[in-house]
């Protein structure tokens, strides 16, 4: 051992006499004791050395008129002491057992005592300012006690200092891998060189950036992702060692101890230049100095305050720049040193001849670690003898009652690639969790007990706002626990109680949780999904089953799955919409349908699933039956704000259902919404009702078409609705501007233009959704991105106007010297896109920000009011909420339909009346359709249903009713149509060349109801 500093080694009184003095100079002693030092720590007013052997003494420095001197005194202890710490006056001992014992050098004559707080926790680590002491515990959790004048409790301001333990509740869920305090701050390093530090920071020595202090656990950004390994606190000064042997110093550089050839304070940690291409494996702060150990070499440094020989130059000057400690000349080249110590004005050094440092380091001492789970504790509690059960209960509970053990295991080490956790990387190897918890689904008695112990105390002790983004990784491994319990048939309450500390997380929180659930793999996003998928199915299966409202732990599950659905879109490998969908919904609607049918209907009870038949012949009783689907449809309607849930038919029928509640709730009116129009002047006419405020939008509505009979069961307004939607586009309106490249139309950006219309048109557009009608008004997606609130990219403007599209494109992929030669500045249309972008060009660092704004420019900023209009009447002409379940694919499709078509499932799908299919009239009917061209088969489906477009799935889901009409002249007639049923009246002409002429005519001219 070596030792220099202010005190010689034998005044320390220390020493047994047995231990030998080998050399001596004026720099450094050196002494081989008979009982190796395993640990020492060195305070102003008293020192403590350890010996392996676990026997502890220390010196206490008393002070007289002749001077300070030190008195010996051997601590007397019930177990074998492993560490000690040291503070101004106080001693921390920590014996084999993990019980923390405290001495006071203030009573010399009292015995270490256990902290009453801290008697049933097993302790790892401890670590001691001046007058405040920090313990780490085996399960991870951190305490703090003593004076807390500076905030270095950490447990909040205007909190008064305690000689009770307090846990410091902010760092909860952060792994810990060590734990530092200096005069009168600390620190708190995790197992993946996360740094939080807190107390007084006067002179910068937490690194956060300025000098005030903090009353909590603050994290040190500065040193995210720099592999920290260890950290070192003096008075004023902190040092940080990486696992890539940096050295990084901030604090008081009164002395030169930060080693930057300077006396200047450092607000935030910067680097030691002087070891850089050397290794630093130790570092240790003194009060105001610091050394560093480089181990390949074999050499200790030493800067800052040397004025006590705390240096080892044999000089009494300081030193800003790193200096090699004069070691003596024998030893020098022996590259077995085991530790270095600092503390007070004191330096020490420990080797053994043939042993690595590395065995001793406190950073690798696996007794110094909290637990974690690995494959090797699954084996041992799977295998272990029954009569042991009590000892793995008791293991498995503080294992999984503890947060900080959880996110302390599983980390992905090859590569050190857990030191890489961030926002976006979450540090763990989900394959060996998964391993793990397939290892505990071998033995059912192990892994109920894991379910109990998680439910019980790991839930409810998660924090909502923890302290960094590792107290994030138990919301990923808990998922891989769920996947073996539900298999089963276990976990339900689990998974709902995790879905709801999930959902409380703070909101930056949570998106980082969705930041790591877009970045794992495949499989393992599938389980977190397949988890709260199936536990939201087995509750409407209890619903069903049990007549119960399962409707609070089921919104808690189809929340989760409704984030996990928006996560899924961001992800390059995403699941299908049908992992989301729950089809017990569908059954439902199935169901209700077939309750409601008449006796002898088509529809029959093979139509639904299992549960349900079940229901449906169990002979309930008419009352309870309505009561039942009064309670399903009640939870049914309360989580349509989860849409994912739903695909488009169960979507469509809760609308349905939803306008049929709203119908139900007024006093219908045979005309309560009447739409009087003329085909001259439908545009005028629909805007002038609309005006008038004389109608309820929450009615059925009825066009009427002056002068003409029509009846409307639906046709004739979906034949209002198309040629109001051609009237709008047609270049007369001058209402929308068409984009010819892309046949799509937006809104005019005419600041001019009155805003009324826009409002009028959207109101016209809410009418045809609300009352199921298509509108061929040829709007982008954008439109309905809008409409629910989500955000128009580039991919959108490429839909409505490739051409600026690929213009924009272009521009993201111009060397400088084009872009240079472009000139191109952030105007749009003579519209500045920033303040004075006349002034400013694009450039190669600035142009993904004017793609960015020309695109807001385009879709929001320069229609702003008109769309703000529009919004503001679909709204108002469509109060049944529910439409905001739709996604914008589903939104755009059910209010245009489709245009995709395929003419033979229009003959599939036909059906005859006074007629069949091989009847030589139908025969000819179909012949003569087919050699139509498209824009006249298009005029026939316009003719049948008042409209082309069609609804989701095409013209197999229209009905066609073919009735054949026998009459005297039939070749004088033309056929007629019924489009509120799809029903074609078809004369028996003599041929099929009066066929042709005789529908030609009619889907050409036949446009007025009544005419034939």
């Amino acid at each position: 051992m070596y030792c220099w500093g202010e005190v010689k080694l034998q005044e320390f009184n220390i020493l047994n006499k047995k231990d030998k003095c080998c050399h001596t100079s004026d720099a450094v002693q050196m002494v081989v004791p008979v009982a190796a030092i395993s640990d020492l720590s060195i305070g102003e007013r008293v020192t403590a050395i350890l010996r392996e052997n676990g026997s502890a003494s220390v010196a206490v420095r008393l002070n007289s008129q002749k001077g300070a001197t030190w008195k010996k005194i051997s601590l007397t202890t019930n177990g074998k002491i492993v560490a000690v710490c040291v503070g101004a006056t106080h001693v921390a001992l920590l014996t084999e057992e993990g019980t923390l014992l405290h001495w006071n050098s203030s009573d010399v004559s009292s015995l270490p005592k256990c902290l009453a707080n801290l008697q049933t926790r097993k302790i790892v680590q401890i670590a001691c300012g001046d007058h405040h002491s920090v313990a780490l515990t085996k399960d991870g959790q951190l305490f703090t006690w003593g004076q807390n004048s500076n905030g270095q409790l950490g447990l909040g301001k205007g909190e008064s200092g305690t000689l009770s333990p307090q846990p410091l509740k902010s760092l909860v869920g952060i792994p810990l891998s060590q734990i530092s305090a200096g005069g009168d701050h600390s620190f708190a390093l995790s197992l993946s060189g996360a740094v939080f530090g807190w107390g007084k920071n006067g002179a910068g020595q937490l690194g956060l950036g300025d000098d005030s202090d903090r009353f909590s656990p603050a994290p040190v950004v500065s040193l995210n992702q720099k592999k920290t390994i260890f950290i070192s606190c003096g008075a004023e000064h902190t040092a940080v060692l990486t696992k890539d042997g940096l050295v990084f110093t901030c604090g008081s550089g009164r002395y030169g101890q930060l080693g930057h050839n300077s006396l200047r304070d450092e607000l935030r940690p910067r680097l030691v230049a002087e070891f850089w291409g050397s290794k630093v494996s130790q570092i240790a702060c003194g009060r105001y100095h610091t050394l560093a150990f480089v181990e390949p070499q074999g050499i200790i440094y030493a800067f800052g305050c040397g004025e006590q020989g705390q240096l080892g130059s044999g000089q009494t000057n300081n030193q800003a720049v790193p200096l090699p400690v004069d070691l003596p000349q024998e030893q020098n080249n022996d590259n077995t040193m085991k530790r270095i110590f600092a503390g007070a004005n004191q330096s020490f050094a420990v080797s053994r001849p043939g042993e690595n440092w590395v065995a001793g380091h406190p950073n690798f001492d696996p007794m110094k670690k909290a637990w974690e789970l690995d494959l090797e504790i699954a084996d041992r509690w799977i295998s272990s003898n029954p009569k042991h059960w009590t000892k793995t209960k008791r293991n498995i509970t503080k294992i999984f009652s503890s947060v900080s053990c959880i996110n302390g295991s599983f980390l992905e080490k090859s590569s050190d690639k857990h030191y890489s956790t961030s926002e976006h990387q979450c540090g763990l190897d989900l394959s060996m969790t998964r391993q793990f918890f397939e290892k505990l689904s071998q033995k059912e008695k192990v892994l109920k007990e894991v379910e109990r112990v998680v439910q019980r105390h790991l839930l409810p002790s998660l924090s909502h706002c923890p302290a960094g983004v590792e107290a994030l990784r138990v919301y990923l491994i808990l998922p891989e626990l769920l996947r073996v319990l539900l298999k089963q048939q276990l976990g339900t309450d689990l998974a709902v109680s995790l879905a709801e500390a999930i959902l409380r997380l703070h909101p930056d929180l949570l998106k980082v949780l969705e930041s790591y659930w877009s970045r794992i793999g495949y499989s393992f996003f599938r389980t977190v999904v397949k988890n709260f998928h199936s536990v939201s199915i087995k509750f409407f299966e209890r619903i069903r089953d049990e007549k119960r409202d399962y409707s609070q732990p089921l919104k808690k599950t189809v929340e989760l799955l409704q984030k996990l659905y928006e996560v899924n879109s961001q992800r390059h490998s995403g699941l299908s919409d049908s992992h989301f969908h729950v089809t017990e919904i569908n059954d439902f609607f199935t169901f209700v349908s077939i309750i409601n049918s008449p006796p002898h209907s088509s529809q029959h009870t093979s139509c639904v699933s299992q549960g349900f038949y079940n229901v449906f012949f169990y002979g309930w009783e008419p009352a309870e039956l309505r009561q039942f689907i009064n309670l399903y449809m009640k939870i049914v309607m309360s989580v349509t704000t989860f849409p994912c849930i739903f695909d488009m038919d169960a979507k469509k029928d809760v609308f349905m259902v939803d306008i049929r509640i709203r119908c139900s709730s007024i006093m219908l009116q045979t005309n309560g919404n009447a739409l009087h129009v003329r085909r001259q002047t439908l545009l005028k006419d629909a805007f002038e009702y609309l005006r008038r405020n004389i109608h309820d939008f929450s009615r059925p509505l009825k066009v009427i078409f002056m002068e003409e009979n029509g009846i409307d069961d639906g046709g004739v307004s979906q034949e209002f609705f198309s040629l109001f939607g051609e009237a709008l586009i047609s270049e007369d309106s001058k209402l929308l501007e068409i984009f010819e490249e892309s046949e799509l139309v937006w809104f005019m950006s005419d600041e001019c233009k009155a805003v009324d219309v826009y409002r009028d048109i959207g109101t016209i557009f809410g009418m045809a959704f609300y009352n199921h009608r298509l509108v061929n008004i040829p709007f982008p997606s954008a439109l309905f991105k809008k409409l629910l609130g989500e955000k128009p990219t580039l991919r959108d403007l490429e839909e409505l106007s490739p051409c600026q599209a690929r213009s924009l494109e272009a521009l993201l992929d111009y060397e400088n010297e084009i872009l240079e030669q472009l000139e191109q500045d952030f105007t749009v249309k003579g519209h500045d896109l920033i303040p004075n972008g006349g002034e400013v060009l694009v450039t190669k660092g600035n142009r993904q920000r004017f793609v960015d704004l020309y695109v807001d420019f385009v879709f929001n900023k320069s229609v702003a009011r008109q769309f703000e209009a529009f919004a503001e009447g679909f709204v108002r002409a469509c109060p049944a909420q529910t439409w905001k379940m739709f996604y914008p694919d589903e939104l755009r499709i059910l209010s245009l339909g489709e245009a995709e078509y395929e003419w033979e499932d229009l003959r599939k799908i036909a059906e005859y009346e006074g007629c069949e299919s091989a009847d030589l009239l139908i025969q000819n009917f179909w012949r003569v359709l087919f050699e139509l061209s498209k824009e006249d088969k298009l005029k026939f489906l316009t003719f049948i249903y008042g409209t082309n477009r069609l609804p989701i799935g095409g013209l197999a889901k229209r009905h066609l009713i073919i009735v054949k009409v026998n009459m005297d002249s039939a070749d004088e007639y033309f056929p007629r149509a019924n489009t509120c049923y799809g029903t074609l009246q078809l004369p028996n002409y003599s041929s099929i060349d009066i066929l042709r002429d005789k529908l030609t005519h009619a889907i050409n001219y036949c446009d007025v109801f009544g005419i034939a």
